[in-house]
């Protein structure tokens, strides 16, 4: 589980293509520090499994072929930023909402708007998710925990502070950009619930 506050704008250093995986490497200096094999740790929202770690403070992840179809990650290469994120501690603050890692589709950033002391992106957002983002509810974008701040049938906006620009990748997303979108899971399960009583 993870908070969707990100920690550190990791680098992917390494990018091995495999018939039906990939297998990346990524330098994340401080999310490495107390790291072991088999913890995890969330890319771009996603939540790997560190295979090895590195001298240099990287980790290496094997990401499967349904992983890569669900999520940008197969859009990465070395050279690429990601958001880096441990898994939550229990004797600590949540600071932001309950992240599984759990990827629930991916959406395009479509605008960009500047304001003084903050921007205001919007991105879409797939019919598949839709009905469990309302305004004011918590959205998590490439990691990241996040607000609705506007909402339309087929988008979503959230704005950003300068601490958010300056050290996530939504703060340099150009427009067409894909990202990773994770719904609160308590949505999903009231949904469930409700069905089944139906």
């Amino acid at each position: 589980m993870f908070t969707g506050i990100v920690e550190e704008l990791g680098e992917v250093v390494g990018k091995e293509d495999l018939a039906d995986a990939a297998r990346f490497a990524i330098r994340g200096p401080l999310v490495t520090s107390d790291a072991g094999h088999g913890d995890s740790i969330a890319v771009n929202g996603v939540c790997l499994t560190v295979v090895d770690l590195l001298p240099d403070g990287s980790f290496t992840a094997d990401v499967m072929a349904e992983t890569l179809n669900r999520s940008s990650l197969q859009d990465l290469d070395v050279g690429s930023h990601v958001n880096l994120e441990r898994a939550a501690a229990l004797n600590s603050r949540l600071g932001g909402h309950i992240v599984q890692g759990h990827v629930d589709g991916t959406g395009q950033v479509l605008t960009r708007t500047p304001s003084e002391n903050w921007e205001v992106v919007r991105i879409s957002l797939p019919d598949t998710v839709s009905r469990y983002v309302v305004e004011k509810g918590s959205i998590t974008v490439d990691g990241i925990s996040l607000t609705v701040s506007g909402l339309g049938s087929d988008w979503f906006e959230v704005s950003l502070i300068p601490t958010t620009l300056q050290m996530t990748t939504l703060g340099r997303a150009a427009v067409g950009t894909p990202v990773n979108l994770e719904v609160d899971v308590i949505a999903k399960y009231v949904e469930r619930l409700l069905s089944q009583q139906a």
